[in-house]
């Protein structure tokens, strides 16, 4: 099986990419491709959503590492959604994502989203 990477319309800061089918030693270098353009922007956010997501391996969980790495230095972050049970297995084994960028919907992210741009947003009101 091959691996299906759909990118949304970029947003503000934000980057939504929706994962199909196999992450592994075959596909990383597609989802390393896909987003290589998305990282060398100023990306507050790249949000993965692996509803589709059937099967990673370790060359999947290693692309992940890369995205974070590359947009931690200004701040970004990577959000993995909707991970299917065996995918969610996985991340736990391995440990490789802080259990507070993995979330088990859209909407659980997008509130998590919310909250952090308000921080944001009211830091800079109060420059106390």
């Amino acid at each position: 099986m091959s691996l299906d990477i759909q990118l949304d319309p970029p947003g503000k800061g934000s980057q939504r990419a929706h994962l199909r089918g196999r992450l592994d030693t075959h596909t990383y270098e597609d989802l390393d491709e896909a987003l290589a353009p998305l990282l060398n922007r100023q990306l507050h956010s790249l949000v993965l959503d692996l509803s589709g997501l059937d099967y990673i391996s370790s060359a999947g969980i290693r692309s992940i590492f890369k995205a974070r790495k590359a947009l931690s230095p200004h701040g970004g972050k990577v959000l993995l959604v909707n991970p299917q049970p065996q995918i969610q297995k996985v991340l736990d084994m391995v440990k490789a994502v802080p259990l507070n960028e993995i979330f088990s919907s859209t909407a659980e992210a997008d509130a998590y989203l919310d909250v952090m741009q308000r921080k944001v947003l009211d830091a800079a009101e109060d420059p106390d």
